[in-house]
């Protein structure tokens, strides 16, 4: 697959040729290929997947070195990503997307990402945080020169500690741990309708929980 073929086109923008303004970018983290399909460090495929499938929409268009598709939310459009980059590269792919239909990373980028730091089962909704060691925010961090951006932090992080912490999030979840993250995948779905049609600061109210300072 050349680079040609996830690049961005050259020219106008969907966003400025189709009149479309205020388009959301919705960007879930992971890897590509099926080996990592299932895995805690791709939560953020997962969830964007479950939120394309809620509203019956396929991610399958490549723009900006990413699998993208189309939706609206409430009265919202939104544009769901899963870039093809791996994780570690992730910011190319967000910085074009958002060059591409002219959005702000503050306010109109949202990013779902795997979180070792909290339990599994765990989602809380911040900005304006360091990357706190996760690989994919450091690319987006280093990409847009900014940490404004809203991200939804799924936990991820096992029942008993873990010796090697790559090793984990990128082996394959059992059966008792995917139970859990399908119903974090739901909550992260709601998260999102959350955050696009009653704005951030109500979603974090409604979402995260006592010790979200982390």
């Amino acid at each position: 697959m050349g680079t040609a073929a996830l690049g961005c086109p050259a020219g106008r923008s969907p966003a400025r040729s189709g009149g479309k303004q205020g388009v959301k970018l919705i960007v879930g983290l992971g890897n590509p290929g099926i080996e990592y399909q299932f895995t805690p460090h791709n939560i953020g495929f997962l969830a964007v997947d479950r939120i394309a499938g809620e509203h019956g929409v396929e991610i399958r268009n490549r723009r900006c070195r990413a699998l993208t598709g189309k939706l609206t939310i409430g009265d919202q459009q939104a544009l769901l990503a899963k870039p093809e980059t791996f994780m570690n590269l992730s910011g190319l792919s967000v910085r074009e997307l958002l060059a591409e239909y002219e959005a702000k990373p503050e306010t109109d980028l949202i990013v779902i990402q795997d979180e070792l730091d909290f339990p599994l089962g765990t989602l809380r909704i911040h900005t304006r945080r360091s990357s706190a060691g996760h690989n994919g925010i450091e690319s987006i961090i280093g990409a847009l020169g900014t940490q404004d951006f809203l991200r939804i932090r799924i936990g991820v992080a096992p029942e008993h500690k873990v010796e090697d912490g790559k090793e984990y999030l990128l082996a394959p979840m059992r059966k008792k741990e995917l139970a859990v993250v399908d119903e974090m995948l739901d909550t992260a779905a709601e998260a999102v309708t959350a955050i696009l049609t009653d704005g951030p600061a109500a979603a974090m109210n409604r979402f995260n929980r006592k010790g979200s300072d982390q």
